[in-house]
């Protein structure tokens, strides 16, 4: 991270000075007037903000919480070590994205003087215009949405290993900058941001839960999800199961428990978003279409477009 940055983020609080005067806890007040730990846009946000930032704070175990808001933690500098959910620890290093929806339950190791983690708050709405930007429909990208924007989700936080992907630090300080410095007039700029970095996201869904073995079910199923991004003209549960050495079975529930869907319902989502994509980016033929995506039966295609979309295929490119 670039030096200014971190001397904007670095200094001590005015929280972290009473702690390191003797403070022992956290002041729950400072965050919510609630009797349970849930963090309160409210107290975070200034009235009709729909994001900002905050830095971690330093050298207290932060206790066990939520929050009413979606938030993202980017790593400066050293890391912090996060239990999720009260089951799954995560060691944020530096450079690395943790984004937690409304759903999760967090608590936070103490953490140094240099290590440096940035909040962002974020109101659910703020991301309504950054989805928009994210047009090439596939199974990823609604798993994104989902799990960012529900209170229930099946998954309620994502991880990424993105500490050596040059777009994605760049559009995270250019954000951290922006917030930081109060730059006025900057709403539109901030939102188009957070699509470019959702778009860079989604290019680098490997870099999801790398290497931890908590939540080696997710990551499977997020590697599914690739799989059927990828090839869902061929993509075949039996072909998948093998290349991950689990039964075809075990796929089925820890997709369905991932996300909510079977591998059908999913593989049958990504064809239906590319023929859907495909109508209305392309003048090929519906026959060439149906092909393309891996039906050779056109009755059934038109059932299933007909059943996702609400119309047939010549209306949805007429009208869409």
């Amino acid at each position: 991270m670039k030096k200014e940055l971190l001397q904007l983020l670095a200094p001590v609080t005015a929280e972290e000075q009473a702690i390191l005067d003797g403070e022992t806890y956290v002041r729950k007040d400072l965050y919510t007037d609630q009797k349970n730990f849930i963090i309160d846009s409210q107290k975070m946000l200034e009235q009709g903000q729909l994001m900002d930032i905050r830095p971690h704070t330093r050298f207290v175990h932060f206790p066990r919480h939520r929050h009413n808001y979606v938030e993202i933690i980017y790593m400066c500098q050293g890391s912090t070590t996060h239990i999720i959910n009260e089951k799954d620890t995560i060691v944020l290093q530096a450079g690395e994205l943790l984004f937690l929806n409304q759903n999760v339950t967090q608590e936070i190791l103490p953490a140094t003087l240099d290590d440096i983690a940035v909040n962002f708050i974020v109101l659910p709405e703020f991301f309504h215009r950054a989805f928009t930007m994210l047009d090439d429909e596939n199974v990823l990208r609604d798993f994104l949405i989902t799990t960012l924007q529900q209170r229930k989700s099946p998954v309620s936080y994502l991880h990424f290993q993105v500490a050596d992907v040059l777009p994605v630090q760049n559009l995270v300080e250019n954000l951290i900058w922006s917030l930081a410095t109060k730059e006025s007039n900057a709403r539109s700029a901030r939102q188009i941001t957070m699509g470019l970095l959702f778009l860079n996201l989604l290019n680098h869904t490997g870099r999801m839960n790398q290497n931890n073995p908590d939540l080696y079910h997710q990551n499977i199923a997020v590697a599914a999800m690739r799989y059927i991004e990828d090839r869902y003209r061929t993509a075949t549960l039996t072909e998948f199961s093998a290349s991950v050495n689990l039964p075809t079975y075990q796929v089925s529930r820890l997709l369905s428990r991932h996300t909510g869907h079977t591998f059908k319902e999913l593989l049958q989502k990504q064809r239906m978003n590319q023929a859907a994509y495909l109508l209305t980016h392309t003048k090929m033929s519906l026959e060439t279409i149906i092909a393309s995506i891996g039906y050779n039966n056109s009755s059934y295609f038109y059932h299933l477009f007909r059943r996702e979309y609400g119309m047939t295929p010549k209306e949805y490119r007429t009208n869409c």
